[in-house]
């Protein structure tokens, strides 16, 4: 296996290159485990990796239809925002419909754009990571439902409970051809997407936990895409992904330690059937990898793995997900009574000590559900979370523009 340490930062950045000439652009990864690194990019890279757009867009009906491509990643080095304008406008020139425009993660900026651009088009797609995009999906009095909404995220795992949310909100009547997520990252590029079929299959998944944790080994639910093998080849390590594909720095069997592991689509369809479930959706016959993420992001509370997936879930029921935004940090002190979970509040919204309570209780009922490790090894006594409320757009908590850690 192919590793940072091994590969990357073992050699000049020329020297990972073909003919030992730096390609046309470079990209910066977010360094969130770690010091940042610099990937090589060109536009050979952009068109394989338009593919898996392509793949979103044919979904979204996008060939037939005007599409307004709102880009609200980050513009700057960080390869989401420059990335995914490239790929898109290589699908406008192989005859989409499509127009971008990439006001970033300026919140005023997109919400400036959006009433002038939005009624010339037939649909809008808004592409981000999924907390700022359900920020600006929760502005008040923006017709979001005149606008033909559709939405792209990437970075991060979520729940079915927020897609179903977020939907609604933003008047998408049809989650299975209306959201998709990426599975990206810095090193690579996009290296699988969400389908309407396996969306399908994640959304039975949700509602039957004991069968999502007997596929996936585990009680939270992962980020659920297909892949084409010949573009990017995965295996299995130990429980965590490694895969090669060519880029403007090749990788060979590169092991990016995300935990994870594939199911062929036989396999998965197969599973399913135990279960009396056969997916209505037509899909392609890619076969599937799931990604839970890095297993630095977990918090260990008397012997139980607490995953930022579970609470997630207790923050997106009807009875809190209009106080909160859904963004908190979690952290388990040394000798603390709980878990110590700091939640942001919705615009507008006060916190009130019922409210702290509420959430509290929404966020337990989750975790007891879905991690049983949690239910059995914490004391009855030390199970409620210990729950911190704080204003909307926190300087020191949830500062805006940035992407948000939710394990510290």
């Amino acid at each position: 296996m192919t590793t940072k340490e091994n590969y990357t930062r073992r050699h000049p950045l020329a020297m990972l290159c073909r003919d030992g000439r730096i390609g046309d652009m470079i990209a910066v990864s977010s360094g969130s485990s770690g010091e940042p690194s610099f990937w090589v990019r060109s536009t050979a890279d952009e068109k394989v990796i338009a593919e898996r757009f392509a793949q979103v867009m044919d979904a979204f009906g996008a060939r037939e239809r005007r599409t307004l491509a709102v880009v609200c990643f980050s513009l700057g080095t960080w390869v989401g925002g420059l990335f995914t304008i490239a790929c898109l406008r290589h699908l406008a020139d192989e005859g989409f419909p499509i127009t971008v425009v990439a006001p970033g993660n300026n919140k005023g900026e997109i919400l400036r754009v959006l009433p002038e651009l939005a009624p010339q088009f037939d649909q809008v797609v808004l592409l981000g990571y999924p907390p700022f995009l359900k920020d600006v999906i929760d502005t008040q009095g923006v017709p979001w439902s005149s606008y033909t909404i559709k939405i792209v995220t990437a970075g991060e795992v979520f729940s079915e409970e927020w897609r179903a949310l977020v939907a609604a909100r933003a008047g998408i009547a049809d989650p299975l051809t209306g959201t998709a997520s990426l599975y990206g990252t810095a090193d690579a590029g996009v290296l699988g997407n969400e389908t309407p079929l396996s969306i399908e299959i994640r959304r039975f998944l949700a509602a039957h936990p004991e069968a999502a944790k007997e596929l996936f080994g585990a009680p939270r639910l992962p980020t659920l895409v297909q892949y084409d093998p010949e573009v990017r080849f995965f295996e299995e390590h130990a429980g965590t992904l490694l895969f090669t594909g060519d880029n403007g720095i090749p990788l060979i069997r590169y092991h990016i330690a995300d935990e994870g592991g594939l199911i062929s689509h036989k396999g998965m369809l197969g599973y399913l059937a135990r279960f009396g479930f056969r997916p209505s959706t037509e899909g392609p016959e890619l076969p599937f990898v799931y990604v839970f993420g890095r297993s630095l992001f977990v918090v260990s509370y008397y012997g139980a793995n607490v995953f930022p997936e579970n609470v997630t879930v207790g923050l997106e029921q009807p009875e809190v997900c209009d106080s909160v935004t859904g963004k908190f940090v979690l952290a388990a002190q040394e000798g603390a009574e709980g878990l110590e979970l700091t939640v942001e509040l919705a615009a507008g919204v006060t916190a009130t000590e019922g409210l702290a309570d509420q959430v509290s209780a929404s966020v337990l009922a989750a975790l007891r559900r879905l991690n049983s490790e949690f239910a059995h090894y914490v004391p009855a006594d030390r199970q409620p979370p210990r729950v911190a409320l704080r204003p909307y757009g926190d300087p020191t908590h949830f500062p805006p523009g940035v992407k948000h850690r939710y394990v510290r």
